[in-house]
């Protein structure tokens, strides 16, 4: 079995969307073997000092027993402005942005870190609050990057018929952050034929995946796989699809709202390898990542 840690994390800091208490997801990771993990939630780093503070009192208890210290990492899921930050016009979509996950290595990533997702807030705010490509190259040092989901700029212009876009995309994030830039692999597919859930994400899925795998062996950039967690078992789904009803404000018995697949639970190491046994050096890439990471104090 390969080794695995989960790099791409909302915890309920992600208002609205992420279910999962951090407590809960780091006694979770440690049962299973994981040596670390992030957190990632979406535009905010709210989340951080609970984490960090954990991970600390785990590791007073896990030098006791002459254990390896469990890895934090910090992160966020930003959001960057399909221009630039200041654009602020609806029409010309700048009330979105393509998603990006951004992982600190050390003590002066995170502290780039801190200073884009402020800056996000402060000048960037427009529906999300939002970064862009210049302060991304302003900021780069000690960041670690990954493609993110079907919502990141690479895999949407893929999906979009892009493929020169997504190619562009694809090289400035390589010349920016070189080898700590990774392109993200996930699989999001709905096996129960009785669950009522997304399946529209998978195929979406496999179809970037492909072009991604395509780009990672042509311009040298190395394969990451990763769950897009955003509730803590597979038997809080349920919950977590309530939560979404308050975040979308729709009715749950609505048969056109949006749904997620059901696959976003933190999984365990065993249920990421039976996910990605075909792409083993996405699972051993997790762990490269984790090994980039300097531990905390």
């Amino acid at each position: 079995m390969e080794d695995f840690v989960h790099l791409h994390v909302h915890t309920h800091y992600s208002i609205l969307d992420g279910q999962s208490k951090v407590p809960y997801l780091v006694d979770k990771a440690v049962r299973d073997g994981m040596r670390g993990m992030a957190i990632t939630d979406h535009g905010v780093m709210f989340g951080i000092k609970e984490f960090s503070d954990y991970c600390a009192k785990i590791n007073r208890e896990r030098k006791k027993e002459g254990l390896e210290p469990f890895k934090p990492i910090f992160g966020c899921e930003m959001y960057v402005a399909r221009r630039r930050k200041t654009d602020k016009q609806k029409e010309m979509h700048d009330n979105s942005g393509y998603h990006l996950i951004v992982l600190a290595k050390n003590y002066n990533g995170y502290k780039n870190l801190i200073q884009l997702v402020s800056r996000a807030w402060v000048d960037g705010y427009y529906y999300r609050p939002r970064t862009d490509r210049e302060d991304l190259e302003r900021f780069h040092e000690d960041l670690i990057v990954c493609s993110a989901c079907i919502a990141g700029e690479v895999p949407s212009k893929i999906l979009h018929g892009d493929i020169e876009g997504a190619r562009e995309a694809c090289q400035w994030y390589k010349r920016v952050f070189g080898d700590d830039y990774y392109l993200e692999l996930q699989r999001h597919e709905v096996k129960d034929p009785h669950l009522v859930a997304n399946r529209e994400a998978f195929p979406l899925q496999q179809k970037a995946n492909k072009v991604l795998m395509q780009f990672a062996e042509e311009y040298g950039i190395k394969l990451v796989c990763t769950n897009d967690c955003h509730f803590e078992d597979k038997e809080t789904a349920e919950a977590h699809d309530h939560l979404l009803c308050l975040s979308t404000n729709e009715n749950l018995n609505d048969p056109n709202r949006m749904r997620y697949s059901k696959q976003e639970w933190f999984k365990t190491r065993a249920e990421m390898n039976e996910v990605f046994s075909d792409i083993p050096e996405a699972m051993a890439n997790t762990l490269e990542i984790l090994d980039k990471v300097e531990a905390t104090a």
